[in-house]
C-alpha cells in the first residue's frame, strides 16, 4: 500500500503541473509577428521628398506631426529636379513638396503624385551684400560687367528655372551668365555664398535672407517670380491614409502657421492674388 502511494505522488505532480501550464497559456495573449501582424501607429514611418529651401519649416512640421499623431517622418531634402528623378527611379516614398507648382506639375505629368494642396508662397527677391555696396537696384544690374552672381541651378531648383526665364525676358541672359560664379544644386548653397561674401548678388527667396549679412530688393509686379508651394501624396505610397494625413496637416492652418514663422506668406494671400497654381 505504501509503495503504491509513493508511485502515485509523481504522477499527481505531473498532472497538476500540466494543468497549471494550460491555465497560464489561456491567460496569455499570443503575439503575432510577420506578415499577419497589424502595424501600430508607432510602426508607421513616412518618407517625404522636400525641396531644400523648405528645410526649416518642414523639419519643424515633421516634429509637430509626430508629436500629434505618433507617425515618424523621414525627409529627403534636395533640389526639386533631383527629387523628381529619385522618385521616378525608386518608386518609393509617400509625399512630395517642392519649391513651386511648376516642379509639382512635372512630377504629376510623370504620374508620380496626385492632387495637391497649397501651403505658402515662395517669394524670390534680389539679395545683395549688406549696405548694397554695388548699388544694385534691379535684375538688369545682374548683367553689369564684373559683378559676381550666384544662382540656383536651372534644372535642379524652382528659383533657378524662374530666374532663367526672367533674364531671357529682359534680354540679358547671356550677359548674366557671364557673371555667374555659382550655379548651385539647391538654394542653400546660394545662401552660403551670400553669407560668405563670395557673391555680390543673387536671387533668393524672402525667407532665406539673412539680415545681418544681406539686404533685400523686391521685384516689381511685372517681374514677380512668386511661386505657390504645393504638397501631395505620391501615387506609389504603400501608406495612403497616413500620407494623406500628413499632406492635410502641412496644408492646415497649423502647418501654414509654421511656414509663416519661417518667413513664408501663407496661401492664400491677397497680396499674391495674381499668382495661380
Amino acid at each position: 500500500m505504501v509503495s503504491m502511494t509513493k508511485r502515485a505522488i509523481p504522477l499527481i505532480a505531473i498532472v497538476l503541473l500540466a494543468a497549471l501550464l494550460f491555465m497560464a497559456g489561456c491567460t496569455t495573449q499570443p503575439s503575432v509577428t510577420g506578415e499577419n501582424a497589424t502595424p501600430t501607429v508607432a510602426d508607421i514611418s513616412l518618407l517625404v521628398y522636400s525641396g531644400a529651401g523648405l528645410k526649416k519649416p518642414m523639419s519643424e512640421i515633421g516634429e509637430a506631426f509626430t508629436d500629434k499623431y505618433g507617425i515618424n517622418i523621414e525627409y529627403t531634402f534636395a533640389g526639386s529636379g533631383t527629387l523628381i528623378t529619385q522618385m521616378e527611379l525608386s518608386r518609393k516614398g509617400d509625399a512630395f513638396i517642392p519649391g513651386g507648382t511648376p516642379d509639382y506639375r512635372i512630377a504629376r505629368e510623370k504620374g508620380l503624385v496626385g492632387e495637391p494642396g497649397y501651403v505658402a508662397y515662395h517669394v524670390p527677391v534680389i539679395a545683395v551684400g549688406k549696405g548694397n555696396p554695388h548699388n544694385i537696384t534691379s535684375v538688369d544690374d545682374f548683367a553689369r560687367p564684373g559683378l559676381k552672381i550666384a544662382l540656383g541651378g536651372v534644372n535642379s531648383t524652382a528659383i533657378g528655372r524662374a530666374g532663367d526665364k526672367l533674364f531671357r525676358a529682359h534680354g540679358i541672359h547671356d550677359a548674366v551668365e557671364a557673371n555667374v560664379v555659382l550655379r548651385a544644386p539647391t538654394i542653400n548653397e546660394v545662401v552660403v555664398a551670400m553669407n560668405m561674401g563670395t557673391a555680390d548678388a543673387a536671387l533668393l527667396t524672402m525667407d532665406q535672407i539673412n539680415p545681418e549679412k544681406m539686404d533685400m530688393i523686391g521685384l516689381p509686379p511685372e517681374d514677380s517670380l512668386a511661386l505657390i508651394v504645393p504638397i501631395g501624396a505620391t501615387t506609389f505610397t504603400t501608406q495612403p491614409e497616413a500620407a494623406q494625413m500628413f499632406v492635410e496637416f502641412v496644408a492646415s492652418e497649423e502647418g501654414k502657421a509654421i511656414f509663416v514663422k519661417h518667413g513664408f506668406p501663407a496661401y492664400p494671400d491677397p497680396a499674391y492674388a495674381g499668382i495661380e497654381p
